[in-house]
This record gives structure tokens, C-alpha cells and sequence, in this order.
């Protein structure tokens, strides 16, 4: 501590404050005078001494406690319940070391989940290259019948457009977490919005001899993103498209209350086994219905869209009754 130049003005200072205060009552006054001045000079600035020992060994320890934190020990706690500068700055400090400690936990998160991510991708997309791979390399040959020639070329092409969709959707997923969506307030017309999600869905009903039903009042509305949320309308109806049997029925109801307007998607298709209910939102799960090409990432898109816009969403099913989907869009959005 006496090695810092800021003590040793100090003491220097009330070193000679001692001296000419000690000098100046010998001089006016008396030499007993002059002694008492200079034992209670002695005594304050021992006093003075000690206690500032005792602030910088305080100092030190917090010192001492910031290094190891910069090493990754968050479990340290220095507050106390005192008064005081010192235990405000400890407080203060402890405060910063939470919030470290969290952050450091969902650095964690994230980088488990975009390992798992990754490792999922590289998993979706290592089946249809491999295909395309050994499709090319029979196309190759002069000899191949043109009949398997013109079946592999369309094979090519599906499995292309199969990963154009999938990066297609990793790039929206991508959008929605990082928050740099920005996802409008319209008033949007629930009429409108399932005209323009049945659209992509109308053939593969057409073809499975699907049967869909739309009830609702055409004055119903919710305020939210027309396009987004007719993203997630989309992905929810191909669900149900491929998860119900030839001459089944989608039904599609809409309504509105005084405290949200809600959408709900029905099918009477196979139904979603209880033990995977739970999981059906997350990314890459796929449940023990799912068909071959389902990647498992659909569904969740939907989910984070409509949360996304203060929505909510929930799925009831039965196996063998079919599958039904309640979205919310609540009117305290309506700002």
C-alpha cells in the first residue's frame, strides 16, 4: 500500500499538518499543548492508516474476484449487508456477475443448438445428394434405357426441389430466431387468408380425393402479417393433407370473440400417437406417422411464426380421429 504514490502524498500532507499545527500550539500556547496536538496527530493518522489498509485489501479482494470471474468462475457472491460505498460497489458487482453467468448459459444453448442444427441439415441433406449422386452416375451411361433415363431426371428434379424447399425454410427459420423479421400489423381477413393458403394444397387434395370445408363469417379479422401467417396456415394444411386418407375431409372453422379470433384445422386423418403430441412443434422431430419424405420442419416453422406475432397454437388428436389445430391471434396484439 505505502508503494502507491497517492498514499504517499498523503501521509506526507498530514505528516506536516502534525508538524506545523504541533508547532504553531508550542509556540502561542504551552509545550504540554503542543504534545497533545501531536499524540492526537500521531493517533489519526494511524487511524487514518489502518482504515485505509483495510479499503485497499477490500480493493484487492475485489480485484481478485473480477479475475476469476474473466476465467469463467460465476459462483462466487462478495455482497454483504452493509452501508457503504464498498458494499454498493460489491452489490453492483455481483449484479454484473449474474447477468455474465446467464449470458454465458445461453451462449451455451446456442451453441448446442446450432450444433444439433448443423448436425440435422447435414443429415436432411446427405440422403437426397446421395441419391442425385448415384442417379448421375447411371445417367452416364449410353446404354441406359431411355425410359429409366427420363425416371431418373425426374428423380433429380424432385430431390433438387426437395432441398431448394428445405434451405428454403432454414433461411426463414434462420430470419424468425435472429429477429430481423419484421412482421406487419395489418388487419388481416381470415377469408382471404385460408383463400390464399388452400392454394398450394388444392392439387394434392385433388388427387388424394380430399374433400375441404370452410366455415367462418367473412367479417372476421386479426391483426397480424397476411404473408407470414399464411406461411404457417400452409404448412399446417399440408400436414393434414398428408396425414389423412384417400376421400378423407380437411375442415377449416374461423371465429372471433372479444378477446382473440381463432382458426382451426381439422382432419380425420391416421392422428398423431399421444407420446409424440409434446414434441410435433419441434424442429427436426419426426413422429412415429411421419412418411418418408417428411423432413419435420413444417410444423415448427408454423409455431414460430404465430408466437412469433403474440400468437398461439395447439394441437389436440386422437389416433384413428384425426388431428385438430387451434391458432389464437389475441386482440391485445391490436396495437
Amino acid at each position: 500500500m505505502l508503494r502507491n504514490r497517492e498514499i504517499q502524498y498523503y501521509l506526507l500532507i498530514m505528516i506536516l499538518i502534525g508538524a506545523v499545527v504541533s508547532g504553531a500550539a508550542a509556540f502561542f500556547l504551552s509545550i504540554s499543548a503542543a504534545m497533545f496536538v501531536l499524540v492526537t496527530s500521531v493517533l489519526l493518522i494511524a487511524c487514518s492508516v489502518v482504515f485505509t489498509r483495510w479499503r485497499y485489501k477490500e480493493i484487492e479482494k475485489l480485484s481478485g474476484y473480477l479475475r476469476r470471474i474473466s476465467n469463467g468462475d460465476y459462483e462466487l457472491d462478495v455482497r454483504d449487508n452493509h452501508e457503504g460505498e464498498l458494499s454498493i460497489l460489491k452489490s453492483d458487482i455481483y449484479k454484473v456477475t449474474l447477468m455474465l453467468s446467464e449470458q454465458r448459459s445461453y451462449l451455451e444453448q446456442d451453441k448446442v443448438k446450432l450444433t444439433n442444427a448443423i448436425s440435422d441439415i447435414s443429415h436432411q441433406l446427405k440422403t437426397p445428394l446421395t441419391s442425385m449422386m448415384v442417379m448421375a452416375d447411371l445417367l452416364s451411361d449410353n446404354q441406359l434405357d431411355e425410359l429409366k433415363r427420363a425416371e431418373f431426371t425426374q428423380n433429380i428434379r424432385v430431390q433438387l426441389e426437395r432441398i431448394e424447399w428445405l434451405v428454403s425454410s432454414l433461411l426463414k427459420l434462420s430470419k424468425i430466431d435472429a429477429g430481423t423479421v419484421s412482421f406487419k400489423k395489418d388487419k388481416v381477413s381470415v377469408r382471404g387468408l385460408i383463400e390464399r393458403a388452400v392454394q398450394p394444397v388444392l392439387i394434392p387434395m385433388d388427387i388424394r380425393e380430399q374433400t375441404l370445408l370452410v366455415e367462418g363469417d367473412e367479417s372476421v379479422t386479426f391483426t397480424g402479417d397476411n404473408q407470414w401467417t399464411a406461411e404457417a396456415l400452409i404448412n399446417i394444411l399440408k400436414n393434414c393433407v398428408e396425414h389423412t386418407s384417400v376421400g378423407g375431409h380437411v375442415f377449416i372453422s374461423f371465429s372471433e370473440n372479444p378477446l382473440y379470433t381463432e382458426i382451426k384445422v381439422k382432419d380425420n386423418g391416421h392422428g398423431i400417437p399421444k407420446e409424440d403430441l409434446p414434441y410435433i412443434f419441434r424442429r427436426f422431430y419426426k413422429g412415429k406417422n411421419a412418411g418418408e419424405d417428411s423432413v419435420g420442419i413444417g410444423l415448427a416453422m408454423a409455431y414460430s411464426i404465430i408466437t412469433s406475432q403474440q400468437g398461439d397454437i395447439e394441437v389436440r388428436s386422437e389416433q384413428g380421429q384425426g388431428t385438430e389445430f387451434h391458432i389464437k391471434f389475441y386482440n391485445k396484439a391490436r396495437t
